[in-house]
């Protein structure tokens, strides 16, 4: 599991890239935010079928064969950004890395739920993200150095990431086991989509998504708003890492130690809330800490929850594809995240656009925690109550 979380961190070096997607092709071919936020909504949607191909793919031939194809084909698409001289290229490479974009998710998670037992998958999910987060610190100071030079030398930056995580993932990672018939049907018993709790998780997960888009696709584009420097953005990611990583002592401290899966939901996602109403009042990059710092300590607190969740959901042999199912939530919110921000933000302007988002948090605070109790009620009725409070994409 420790290489599997080393490999991940490499490539999160390399991935903010995403982030200025839409900046790129506004300054690049000068087409408008709205036209731009559409593209990154195709992407997006490329993502639903790739993480369900992943989850399926994962189950039935391999955890460690799923990671490698998908990685290296992120690195094709991202070079293919990075080389497009036109629009319609761009578009094109774009959507084909939506495709396998979301091919690795699913079994890097499997594998971790693997690993460990259930009380133990909130921290071994939070390791991960504490792991990612200390990666995002120079994953911010490339994009904001990169940034400023030329905006294409993040998807190249990107999939080196790419390349070498691969690398790792297929020369130390245990092979894939055997399998007499890789194509049987011996999987095809699990039904996620037929599992109403992990239905209901996936539409507040989709929540949070568009939520959680907003700051990685439109912020560069709301600091633009507001006469910043749009790569700055990857200071105030590198503020977020470090937010995280720094945090990680507090999450030993008896109050947070103890704190039921429910109360931390609530505590998380209304910390999410405030700060990003902060950014609703915010002119200056020096003002943009603060709001940065409290919506970072609310994704500290609710990182590795809901994977948590999914995973104690999972019946034998389906671990892959209910991250799957419950992953598509990102795609999902990829499609309309880029649209509905783009619009607010050239429609309503930066405040209304953060507000709104703080209102999405101020729901999930009242609805997460019901969920959660759900799922506890379900599956083991104190193992999610005692869990320690951990480190997501959540």
């Amino acid at each position: 599991m420790r290489w599997l979380i080393a490999a991940r961190a490499v490539n999160r070096l390399g991935a903010f890239s995403l982030s200025f997607l839409t900046v790129l092709m506004v300054s690049q071919y000068g087409v408008s935010e709205a036209t731009a936020g559409l593209v990154t909504a195709a992407f997006g949607l490329a993502t639903v079928p790739s993480r369900l191909v992943g989850g399926r793919v994962s189950d039935r031939l391999g955890r460690r064969r799923t990671i490698v194809i998908g990685l290296a084909g992120c690195a094709v698409a991202q070079l293919g950004i990075a080389a497009a001289d036109s629009l319609v290229t761009t578009v094109t490479f774009v959507v084909f890395l939506g495709l396998v974009f979301e091919l690795y998710e699913p079994p890097s998670q499997a594998m971790i739920a693997d690993a460990v037992g259930a009380p133990e998958r909130v921290r071994a999910y939070g390791l991960l993200n504490a792991a990612l987060a200390a990666a995002g610190m120079g994953a911010g100071l490339i994009a904001a150095g990169l940034g400023r030079w030329d905006l294409r030398w993040l998807f190249v930056a990107d999939a080196v990431t790419c390349l070498v995580c691969a690398l790792v993932v297929q020369r130390v990672l245990p092979g894939d086991p055997p399998r007499v018939a890789p194509f049987s049907d011996r999987a095809d018993h699990v039904a996620p989509w037929r599992d109403g709790l992990l239905m209901a998780l996936l539409a507040s997960g989709t929540l949070f998504a568009l939520v959680y888009l907003q700051i990685m696709i439109t912020l560069p584009l709301s600091m633009a708003h507001r006469g910043l420097q749009p790569a700055d953005a990857g200071i105030l990611f590198t503020t977020s890492a470090l937010t995280i990583v720094l945090g990680q002592p507090l999450l030993r401290f008896r109050p947070l130690a103890v704190l039921p899966t429910p109360a931390a939901f609530a505590t998380g996602y209304t910390l999410l809330a405030v700060g990003l109403a902060g950014y609703g009042a915010t002119h200056s990059l020096g003002a943009h800490v603060a709001p940065t710092i409290v919506w970072s300590l609310g994704d500290l607190i609710l990182m590795g929850r809901v994977y948590a969740l999914v995973a104690d959901l999972a019946p034998a042999d389906g671990t892959g594809r209910y991250m799957a199912v419950y992953g598509i939530s990102w795609g999902i919110a990829g499609v309309f995240a880029p649209v509905a921000g783009t619009q607010l933000l050239q429609d309503m302007g930066a405040t209304t656009l953060w507000l709104t988002m703080s209102g999405a948090c101020l729901a999930l605070a009242l609805t997460q925690p019901f969920l959660a109790r759900t799922v506890s009620a379900r599956t083991s009725p104190h193992s999610l109550e005692r869990s320690p409070s951990s480190s997501s994409r959540s």
